[in-house]
């Protein structure tokens, strides 16, 4: 079977995104002023309510970046989509994971 790059670029530009989305509004938070005093920059619904998909740490874009030189990196891409999955039941199942089948992105 033929391994497509399509899906395994689209999906690093959705991480890309999501992770650009993410910080941003996390800088808000973090900053805590004005409608946001008082914010939990971990606080999953303050990314929700603003419609960002929420991204643990290790499904960040800034950790995958720093393990994109590591063998294994398709195998943190995949995991980084499957944590993604977890916390954003709205997507469960849609993003591509095909990390495990090249030996390096």
């Amino acid at each position: 079977m033929r391994l497509s790059y399509k899906h395994i670029v689209q999906g690093l530009i959705f991480l890309k995104y999501i992770s650009d989305s993410l910080e941003e509004r996390f800088a808000k938070l973090q900053a805590g002023q004005g409608e946001y005093a008082g914010a939990d920059p971990e606080d999953k619904d303050e990314y929700k309510a603003e419609n960002v998909f929420f991204a643990p740490s290790e499904a960040r874009w800034t950790f995958l970046q720093a393990q994109a030189r590591q063998p294994k990196i398709g195998t943190f891409v995949d995991e980084a989509m499957d944590a993604i999955e977890k916390e954003n039941p709205s997507i469960k199942g849609v993003l591509p994971k095909q990390g495990n089948r090249i030996k390096n992105y």
